[in-house]
């Protein structure tokens, strides 16, 4: 099974903004990554959750590498060489949760809450990486 429960979400960008659509969590040798469906993040409360399909609308994938990965693997312009790629599974099914809510200390902001439902990461071999429960991806803040 794949744990990221004591990582934290990253992304390229300075700051996440509405129209940021990649996120990943690293955790040493492996990678989280999470695409997310163009217009998900909106800056409005929701008051229920907002979903994006996986595959077809947004997209997660578990990645290992031969080396410890760091965010500018991710975040350059030109991909690093190393550590290089050992496992690279796309998720086959499941949902984007997306929840949001006005920050309650600053009322120009916006927490997402991410949850990914019902995940479904098979390797090669058909083995199963995740089971079908909530896995809570993180929270994101935007601004007005």
């Amino acid at each position: 099974m794949i744990d990221f429960d004591d990582t934290t979400v990253q992304y390229c960008d300075n700051q996440v903004t509405t129209s940021t659509t990649l996120f990943f969590k690293l955790n040493s040798e492996e990678a989280l990554i999470l695409e997310l469906q163009s217009g998900l993040l909106k800056n409005e409360e929701s008051t229920q959750d907002i979903s994006s399909n996986i595959p077809g609308q947004s997209q997660v994938t578990y990645r290992t590498f031969d080396g410890s990965v760091s965010s500018e693997y991710f975040c350059s312009n030109i991909p690093p060489v190393s550590p290089k790629v050992v496992d690279d599974i796309l998720a086959e099914n499941g949902q984007v949760l997306i929840s949001t809510l006005r920050n309650e200390t600053d009322t120009t902001l916006f927490d997402h809450t991410i949850s990914l439902q019902n995940l479904s990461l098979i390797k090669e071999n058909g083995q199963r990486i995740t089971d079908l429960t909530t896995l809570e991806f993180g929270t994101l803040t935007t601004s007005e």
